[in-house]
Formats: structure tokens, C-alpha cells, sequence
């Protein structure tokens, strides 16, 4: 049976069933989260003090309670954005973020008057590394980059980032890598690292964390009880209370357990995926967006018809051939304006670990008919 869902880099489906299994064990055995002594909370607490050890483990960082749970990655940007001890007012982007960076900062801009410079690129996106260099780089407070693009996939070389910008601290929004690629926090030297359950873990929506290395950088953005320090108005400096006031999402967390213990391996080769992009480049009415190097390309990318807007695309995908894509601009207009394709946007194709090489050929099988209606 094939798997025509691709949209996985908005949502992923289908999940491990460990998801469910670890959902409803909760949902039949209950309890809250550090608030009592008793066997339900310990236990409660135990599995999410595990999940959290195996977000550390998955993120290549040592520091296991500098992991904050979070409702998704923007929650976890937002708390780095909106929280940050800004000196010059100044960040520097990458150019194919999305709004979940985007937007703070626009809202940010209207508050305090934070500005922002694109970090020079090539056509793709990819971080010109000789021009970022060439910065004056005392001049920001904080430089964010998208990992892996949500629109052509591109891979943006965080470690070599870090080396060229020194002690500019790195916010990595990981939400595109997580599950796919191997994170190296510590490695890399990541100031911030943010992700998301949903999507290449595979996890439930509703839950996220970040990774912050100095806490010295960035204020709580919330307020409220810990279950800690309960003498004091005042919330915990201790790490993770600091920045988790109220009950978290333990149903979440539990799920999420679940997807991190499912160990899924790919369904289809690095080559597969090389060898798909290489047959739809060769149709003549549809463009291919994606890395320029396929040793720079993420499980993400995207196509526009030279004849069909994207959403008439899309529809001809689902309707003719089941193949379930997002079309529009994926909330991610920066990107967009990087790549030419605003304000018409493009078809996305995003894969999951649960793909095989027959869903790959019959994209192109549905693709390849298409072309041929449209004159190709």
C-alpha cells in the first residue's frame, strides 16, 4: 500500500504506535509533575525527566536540564527573542527563515526597535560563509539560523557558522532536522537550539523544547508556579523551573517518549531520494527548488509548473493522484523572496522515515503525466 502523505514538514503522519502506546498509558495511569510525593507523581516525573535526557541525547548535549519543555519550536524561539538581553538592538537572520522567527522580530521591532540584517546568501539560501565572515559582527546581538529550510530544504552548515561568528551567540531552529539528521549541540557549540515533537520525531503536536547553554543571556518570558520554591514570589533560578511556570504538556511528553524510544528507520536511500530529484528536473513544464548540492539537501523541497499556479497543482495532485502536498508560501515569506517564488509560492513535497521507493516513483509517475498534459 502506498504512502502518499507528504506533508511532514508541516505535520507527520503516519506515527510509531509507541505515540499511541505511551499516550493512553497516561491517560490510564494519570498524574501531575513534580507537586507531591506520592507513586502517581514519581512516576509521572520519572518519565518526563527520561524525556527529557533523551531530548539532550538527541540534541548532542551534555547538559540534560538546560532542555526546556516547550509548546512547539515557536514557543521555544519566542522565549529566546522575547526574553533576550539585547545590547545593540540588532540580530542577524538567515534568509530562508520562517514567520516563527520572522514575526517576533517584526513584533519586536514595533517594541524596542530591534532590527534585522539578512545573512549574504547564495540563490538557494546557502549561508555565504566568506561573506559572513566579512561582517562587522560586534554590531548584533544574536544570529538565527534555520537549520534545514521548511520550503527547498536546504542544509545550513551550523558548526562552520559558529566558527566564522565566534561569540555571537547562535540561536539553531532545529524543527525541519530533528528526527532526520544528527544534532551535535555541544559539538557545534550552539548557544540555543529549538525543535519540535510533530515533525521528524514523529511525535504528538502540542509539545517542543529548547536547549539554552548560559542562562545569563535570556529572561523568563512566563510567570507562575514551579512546584519549587513556592515560599517565593519570585520563580526558581534553578534550571528547568526557571522557564517552565505551570503544568506541562505530560500527555504530550508521554507521546513523545514514545516516538523517541521507536527507533524507525528510513524506508528508502539517500540515492532514492537523489535519483526522484533527478527525474523531476528532467520534466520540462516544472522547476525543482532544493539545495544546488544534493550533500545539502534535507527531506524537504519544492516544484512550481510553468503552466499551473501552485494551488491548481496541488489540487490536481490530490484529486488525480492522492498525493497529499501544501501549496502557498508555508509561512515562510522570507524564504520565498529568496527564491524567487513570491508572491505565487510553490508545491511542497516533504518526506517521512515511513516513505519507500514506490511512493517516491509514484510521484514521479503522477508528476511525469502532468508534465506531459501541460505540453512538456
Amino acid at each position: 500500500m502506498l504512502n502518499l502523505y507528504f506533508d511532514n514538514a508541516a505535520t507527520s503522519f503516519p506515527k510509531p504506535p509507541e505515540v499511541a502506546e505511551y499516550t493512553r498509558l497516561y491517560l490510564e495511569k494519570g498524574g501531575t509533575y513534580g507537586r507531591g510525593a506520592y507513586d502517581r507523581v514519581i512516576n509521572v516525573s520519572r518519565t518526563v525527566e527520561e524525556t527529557r535526557f533523551l531530548l539532550s541525547q538527541l540534541m548532542g548535549t551534555s547538559l540534560s536540564e538546560n532542555v526546556l519543555f516547550t509548546h512547539n519550536s515557536t514557543h521555544a524561539i519566542n522565549i529566546v527573542l522575547q526574553g533576550f538581553r539585547y545590547k545593540f538592538k540588532r540580530v542577524l537572520i538567515s534568509p530562508l527563515e520562517h514567520n516563527a522567527v520572522t514575526r517576533p522580530i517584526e513584533h519586536l521591532r514595533e517594541k524596542i526597535g530591534l532590527k534585522f540584517d539578512v545573512i549574504p546568501h547564495k540563490s538557494d539560501g546557502q549561508i555565504s560563509l566568506e561573506e559572513l565572515g566579512q561582517l562587522d559582527l560586534n554590531r548584533y546581538d544574536l544570529c538565527i539560523i534555520n537549520h534545514i529550510s521548511n520550503v527547498n530544504g536546504v542544509i545550513q552548515p551550523i558548526c562552520k557558522v559558529k566558527q566564522v561568528i565566534g561569540n555571537l551567540p547562535l540561536l539553531v531552529d532545529a524543527s525541519q532536522s530533528a528526527g532526520y539528521f544528527e544534532l551535535e549541540a555541544d559539538k557545534w557549540n550552539v548557544d540555543f537550539m529549538a525543535l519540535t515533537a510533530h515533525k521528524g520525531l514523529m511525535g504528538p503536536t502540542g509539545v517542543g523544547c529548547l536547549f539554552i547553554r548560559n542562562t545569563e543571556l535570556v529572561s523568563p518570558l512566563m510567570f507562575g508556579g514551579t512546584g519549587s520554591r513556592s515560599d517565593s514570589f519570585l520563580m526558581p533560578e534553578h534550571l528547568p523551573d526557571r522557564y517552565e511556570p505551570g503544568t506541562p504538556n505530560i500527555l504530550g511528553i508521554y507521546g513523545l517518549n514514545g516516538a523517541l524510544k521507536a527507533n524507525v528507520d528510513f524506508g528508502f536511500t539517500r540515492n532514492d531520494f537523489k535519483g526522484l530529484l533527478s527525474d523531476i528536473e528532467r520534466l520540462n513544464t516544472i522547476k525543482v527548488y532544493r539545495s544546488k548540492s544534493f550533500e545539502n539537501q534535507g527531506f524537504v523541497f519544492s516544484i512550481t509548473s510553468n503552466n499551473l499556479s501552485s494551488s491548481d497543482l496541488a489540487d490536481i495532485l490530490f484529486r488525480k493522484y492522492k498525493i497529499e502536498t501544501r501549496s502557498g508560501l508555508h509561512c515562510s515569506p522570507l524564504a520565498h523572496q529568496t527564491l524567487g517564488t513570491m508572491p505565487q509560492g510553490t508545491v511542497r513535497f516533504s518526506l517521512s522515515k515511513y516513505h519507500s521507493p514506490n511512493d517516491l516513483s509514484y510521484i514521479y509517475k503522477a508528476l511525469n503525466e502532468i508534465d506531459y498534459e501541460q505540453g512538456g
